[in-house]
């Protein structure tokens, strides 16, 4: 097998066990689901640290989510392209939601990493603008700061570093979509006119 394709059959195996394992996963353990001897994973690492790294890298690329955004399209109605795409992003952090808890260490000073975390947050929200530009005129805002309030409230149902998560987890994928372009205000009910009343 060509180096490449040991690196990344490595991380394919390597990446289910550090969603559920944390940093604790073993490299007895990354082997035993690679099937391969342990003394290979060091042939293309130069440690543990090095392929969680480089697992880290692929579970938080942004460019399937990217692609997936463009392939909602935009013939639907507003709210249901935005419904489809928070369903979307939300599955997406909660298969990452135990990466999360992975050392800090393990990318202090990873340059590239931050690179590709701050691209990967323009590409999302570059797909969402796309999503919402032809209801452009009907917005207070930009589709690109709609896009980045949207990612915000969903990061925040998702993630306990926004906050207290039982404010928001609760929220569905609607109620989400409707907090931004409805806001928080309880619509009444219509009542009926004295018009028709009489």
């Amino acid at each position: 097998m060509a180096p490449e394709d040991r690196r990344a059959a490595l991380i394919a195996a390597t990446l289910p066990l550090l969603r559920e394992y944390g940093a604790a996963v073993s490299t007895r353990q990354i082997a035993e689901a690679a099937g391969v001897a342990e003394g290979t994973i060091f042939g293309v690492f130069p440690d543990k640290a090095s392929l969680l790294r480089a697992t880290l890298m692929v579970a938080f690329d942004s460019r399937p989510a990217a692609q997936a955004l463009a392939g909602i399209g935009t013939r639907a109605e507003l709210r249901a392209r935005l419904s489809e795409a928070v369903t979307m992003l939300r599955t997406g952090m909660r298969t990452n939601a135990n990466l999360m808890a992975v050392p800090k260490e393990l990318m202090v000073d990873d340059a590239d990493f931050y690179k590709q975390i701050m691209e990967g947050r323009r590409l999302i929200v570059d797909g969402l603008a796309a999503l919402i530009e032809p209801d452009r005129d009907r917005l207070r805002r930009s589709p690109e700061a709609t896009a980045q309030l949207l990612l915000v409230l969903i990061a925040s149902s998702e993630h306990r570093g926004f906050g207290r998560i039982g404010e928001f987890g609760d929220m569905d994928d609607e109620e989400i979509v409707s907090v931004l372009l409805d806001g928080l205000l309880v619509r009444p009910s219509p009542t009926p006119s004295t018009e028709s009343a009489s």
